[in-house]
């Protein structure tokens, strides 16, 4: 048995007991009549694979992978996963140039950010953006996140040497959203992780985490990517004792889930080492071991959307509670719901309706509410929320750098 049957097997696809609440929980099939649903795309449909590939059925290129369907499932079928590992092992065809272009995130980012403002500026044009709607199929509609000038590693070495002051450390898995599109969440966390009296450190030549590369049928390229990280979190953990925290539930998910269930790169020996940075501060402060001090004219009205992998980790709890612990906040958890845009799948022409109909009902819930802004762990559920709604969304982290009395928590922590 090679190490993909493996995987397939162990998520017990014969466990499926046919309840079909899997496919009441999907949100790609209210609106989208061409896809199956979870239950036949996945354990009915491995059922026949398995005995004959040809009954491999394209129309699993619909699911977005948010893991609702193994939230919802009770008897703990692997229903995603056995969707993106029938995907891996029968897909036919190589990924298309956009495909490439929008999965390779750290060699698109290196170049884009070298001439950011241009690309900012030219991306956002209506002749750039038909030219790519009509060649590529990247949807016209869509609005891409803005590049910065300066990326988050490069401004990092500017304070790395501060961070070995501190009587306690961490190393950050950033991603390649704060590297090359927002490094002030990455100035956040440290700030916020320093005031706790924690150094921050990178990991050595931290890689993509992958999402994107395994969703758009790059697998090679994804595990190369997985063996680098995961070698880069033993170091951390195991030579320099130093756990990691990273801000994106995505990235969160993809490493410590993904990794070993669709590429079959082990990391168990780390995988307990590695959580988010909300995660981690919250039970700092809920062991005693660290104090949290809050501005008192700091007031906000939050909403809070749950990413669909976060609610798959099970972590939004932290987030919130996080969240709700500010005096001046004022705290809504919307109904959880797939904000539709599953990575790279809603800039895709042929996806973006279906994209936009499913994310509806969230978009929908802001509207109702009018918060100051939105609360989210994920950084394209962040693009989508923007782009579809005009609130601002924030990752919780930000929230408390923001709200934090810095020089005041600094002190309660020293």
């Amino acid at each position: 048995m090679n190490m993909q049957e493996k995987n397939i097997s162990e998520n017990n696809f014969e466990q499926c007991i046919k309840c079909t609440v899997c496919t009441v929980y999907c949100p790609v099939v209210p609106v989208n009549p061409l896809y199956p649903g979870p239950k036949q795309a996945g354990p009915d449909g491995e059922r026949l694979r398995l005995k004959k590939g040809l009954f491999f059925d394209d129309t699993l290129k619909y699911c977005l992978n948010c893991k609702r369907c193994e939230v919802a499932c009770p008897s703990g079928v692997r229903i995603g996963d056995i969707i993106q590992a029938a995907r891996i092992k029968y897909g036919s065809g190589s990924p298309k140039l956009r495909d490439m272009i929008l999965a390779n995130t750290d060699f698109m980012g290196s170049v884009a950010t070298v001439a950011a403002p241009v690309v900012n500026a030219t991306l956002g044009l209506k002749p750039v953006k038909a030219v790519m709607d009509g060649v590529l199929k990247v949807d016209k509609r869509r609005t891409f996140p803005k590049y910065t000038s300066k990326k988050f590693e490069s401004w990092y070495k500017g304070i790395a040497s501060s961070q070995d002051s501190f009587g306690k450390h961490v190393s950050y898995f950033h991603g390649c959203y704060v590297n090359y599109n927002y490094p002030q969440l990455g100035k956040d966390v440290i700030t916020v992780m320093n005031a706790l009296g924690y150094g921050v450190h990178l990991l050595e030549n931290e890689k993509c985490c992958g999402t994107a590369l395994i969703s758009n049928g790059m697998i090679d390229q994804a595990k190369r990517n997985a063996e680098h990280n995961i070698g880069s979190l033993r170091k951390s953990v195991q030579e320099k004792k130093m756990p990691v925290i990273g801000a994106s539930s995505s990235c969160m998910f993809t490493i410590r889930d993904e990794y070993p269930h669709l590429l079959g790169v082990d990391n168990k020996d780390v995988r307990d080492s590695f959580e988010l940075a909300t995660r981690f501060i919250y039970r700092l402060i809920e062991d005693g071991k660290a104090k949290l001090v809050f501005k008192k004219d700091y007031k906000a009205n939050v909403a809070y959307h749950t990413p669909c992998h976060m609610e798959r980790l099970g972590w939004s709890i932290f987030s919130t509670e996080l969240i709700r612990i500010i005096p001046g906040v004022t705290l809504t958890v919307l109904d959880s719901n797939c904000c539709g845009i599953a990575g790279t799948y809603g800039f895709k022409k042929e996806n973006y309706e279906v994209s936009q109909a499913i994310g509806k009902p969230l978009f929908d819930q802001i509207g109702r509410i009018a918060p100051d802004y939105v609360a989210c762990d994920c950084e394209t559920c962040k693009w989508q929320i923007e782009m579809s709604t005009g609130v601002t969304v924030k990752n919780p982290i930000s929230i408390l750098a923001e709200a934090l009395d810095l020089e005041a928590t600094a002190a309660a922590n020293r």
